[in-house]
């Protein structure tokens, strides 16, 4: 009898190292590799649009990383310490709407969103692009282009596992967008936690400036989160090579979204209450060149820790300020705002900036 259970448990074992290795092979194979640089589609809205703006024309940019519409005031996460892994599809419905409401009322000339799901299991299939871009149409931003930052027709963790996920960043403007290109950022993870893990990049919108040979770079951005460190520090550093070299063309560049780290001053603002729970990483002064500078709000908190829902009670909460922007030199900073929504649809409250762009 007990040989027949042991033959037994070895069968299954067996089983179960074969599917591991099966799975593995498969998701190897299927892994997203996208290429250092890629065209991305900008779709334009029928009927009337903004002019092309100029130098010495006010632009206003709203940051909002939509957390997939999963991430509202009742939920937590699992990798930050709360047990869940998706929301109900009637949690994703009411954040969808509320998040789709907010942009056709915010009235900016362009909106960086994060977090954007073409095809997931976890948003029960469906296009959120489609419902923000529907939004933007009726807020005059229509102009809009979406590069995926995780692509993988299943994740096998944790448990229920998360399955199918394609997602990323999307770009929505009011004046026309001449071309996007995604700008792929270093992965800091290796085989096999990378052949279903996230592959971070740049949306870069490129949008002509009327008079002038010059363009207006506009950067959407979400770095790294659930790292050691060091994939932030190495996409924080090719972001900042990639601005300054667009710079040095003459153009006009504004970085924005959501950085996984804070900004200067923002522990002082917000103080991390337990180490032992996720920690962002921290954005130092001196990453900046000369003229360059950080735009964000320390006065209110852009991102809350997922460790339970949200405590009406501001002390019952970890909040951070890790969303913000990032102003070449001949941008001028008139304001930003972190809009306080109490995180009702997301994890992020939206971030709003007003610049000019200099003319020089």
């Amino acid at each position: 009898m007990a040989k027949k259970i042991l033959i037994g448990v070895g069968a299954v074992l067996g089983i179960v190292v074969l599917a591991a290795v099966g799975l593995i092979g498969w998701l190897t194979v299927t892994e997203y590799k996208p290429d250092a640089v890629e065209h991305v589609e900008v779709e334009v809205p029928d009927g009337p649009h903004a002019p092309f703006p100029a130098p010495g024309d006010s632009v206003t940019i709203l940051s909002q990383n939509t957390g997939y519409a999963g991430l509202g005031k009742d939920s937590d996460f699992f990798m930050d310490g709360g047990g869940d892994v998706a929301p109900t599809k009637e949690q994703q419905e009411s954040n969808q709407s509320g998040l789709a409401a907010q942009l056709e009322q915010y009235g900016a000339d362009v909106y960086f969103l994060q977090e954007v799901d073409t095809n997931s299991s976890r948003t029960h299939g469906v296009d959120q692009s489609f419902l923000y871009w529907d939004a933007a149409i009726r807020a005059g931003a229509g102009f809009t282009s979406h590069a995926l930052n995780y692509s993988c027709d299943f994740v096998p963790f944790p448990w229920p596992p998360i399955g199918k996920v394609h997602s990323g960043l999307q770009t929505l403007a009011a004046f026309p967008v001449d071309r996007a290109e995604r700008v792929a950022l270093p992965c800091p993870f290796s085989w096999p936690v990378s052949a279903a893990n996230l592959k971070r990049c740049l949306l870069v919108s490129y949008v002509r400036l009327e008079g002038t040979d010059k363009e207006l770079v506009l950067v959407n951005l979400h770095l790294e989160a659930y790292d050691d460190g060091e994939g932030k520090a190495a996409q924080t550093k090719m972001l900042m090579d990639f601005l300054t070299a667009e710079y040095e063309k003459g153009n006009y560049v504004i970085a924005g979204g959501d950085f996984n780290q804070t900004f200067p001053g923002a522990l002082d603002a917000f103080p991390i209450q337990d180490p032992a729970l996720w920690t962002p990483g921290v954005l130092e002064q001196d990453i900046l060149p000369q003229g360059w500078q950080f735009a964000c709000d320390l006065t209110v908190p852009s991102c809350r820790l997922l460790n339970h829902p949200y405590d009406p009670d501001p002390a019952g909460n970890q909040f951070y300020v890790i969303d913000g922007f990032i102003l070449s030199p001949n941008v001028r900073l008139d304001s930003v705002e972190t809009l306080d929504l109490q995180f009702q649809y997301t994890d992020h409250n939206p971030v709003s900036l007003r610049a000019t762009l200099l003319d020089q």
